[in-house]
């Protein structure tokens, strides 16, 4: 593509955000355009999400529900009837692609709303019978095969479903159902996105705000430190204990081993940086918590080479403000 082509399109799409919002983008914001003008929705997701859903199929009434909570990875369990259970790997890829990362827990159940073909197992009967009166002769109890008939009776998987087997039509509903299920959980993860994303963009700025109220301190702190230390080069030149250049070496090391601008600028940039992820496409969630371990050694190595009551203290409130997003970014997805 040309740098004629590329310069018409840019403008075009310019021209058409101004149109669009009434406000003005200088050309020098290229990088910008879309991240402060188009107001994308939130583009972070939370790991915590819950959907549910119901409908009648046939003489059954079907519930699916799943809720999840944050994971490293994706750790999903299935509970549904054994009749489904041939279902369940393509329904577990099916998710495993939807749902991304999370303890995930789907449950799909049914009661019987209608009446159903039942049938008697009559060869489990007879042989609850059976073995219920060779019992009750052996204890010497009389004989009563009405009583026996009914204890069998009410022995597991005499009565059963004349056909417990779904057939494709059953199960694409059932499929459905349980797509509108993941739509309420993937909506109500977008929706807790929305409030980690507010979290974090408050979060950054606040740790940039107390960056910049470190910057006018320097020049003070600096003087500080040079009037303490020319204090104690007085006192010993006045007891003629002092090499003077040798001072002058470990004055100019001393300036250098305090210095924090690289830090600043590396903070400053590890914010933006974060800032720029967050607003990109769902799942980002580790490269947010990669970003945030960089914040994390910068502000640590400012408050090793403070040697400054008041900006050990802006240290802490910015130490404060990472906690938190390290809390949070555990659930973003």
């Amino acid at each position: 593509m040309s740098l004629e082509f590329s310069q018409f399109l840019f403008d075009w799409n310019l021209n058409a955000l101004n149109a669009t919002h009434g406000a003005k983008v200088r050309p020098s914001q290229p990088h910008r355009v879309y991240l402060s003008l188009l107001k994308i929705p939130s583009m972070i997701y939370s790991m915590t999400g819950y959907g549910k859903a119901s409908a009648r199929v046939g003489s059954r009434r079907y519930m699916a529900e799943i809720r999840s909570l944050n994971g490293k990875q994706l750790d999903l369990s299935v509970r549904m009837p054994s009749a489904f259970r041939a279902k369940e790997m393509e329904l577990r890829k099916h998710l495993g692609t939807t749902i991304g990362r999370g303890k995930c827990d789907l449950s799909l159940q049914y009661v019987v709303e209608g009446a159903e073909p039942r049938e008697l197992n009559k060869l489990l009967i007879q042989a609850y019978v059976t073995e219920l009166g060779e019992l009750a002769a052996g204890q010497g109890f009389p004989e009563k095969d009405n009583a026996l008939l009914a204890m069998a009776m009410r022995m597991p998987d005499v009565i059963q479903q004349a056909n417990d087997d779904i057939d494709e039509a059953e199960w694409k509903a059932i499929a459905a159902l349980i797509d509108e299920a993941v739509d309420q959980f993937i909506q109500f993860r977008k929706e807790e996105g929305k409030s980690l994303e507010a979290d974090f963009n408050k979060r950054i700025r606040n740790i940039q705000s107390f960056k910049d109220t470190v910057e006018p301190l320097l020049k003070a702190r600096v003087q500080r430190i040079r009037d303490r230390i020319q204090s104690n080069f007085n006192e010993l030149h006045d007891k003629g204990r002092l090499d003077e250049n040798r001072f002058e070496q470990e004055m100019l090391f001393y300036m250098e081993k305090l210095d924090v601008s690289e830090e600043l600028v590396r903070l400053s940039a590890h914010c933006e940086h974060f800032l720029d992820v967050l607003a990109q496409a769902p799942g980002q969630g580790k490269k947010l918590g990669f970003i945030t371990q960089e914040i994390g050694r910068e502000i640590n190595t400012l408050g090793s080479k403070a040697n400054d009551a008041e900006m050990q203290r802006v240290v802490v409130q910015m130490k404060d403000e990472l906690e938190k997003i390290k809390e949070q970014v555990l659930n973003a997805l």
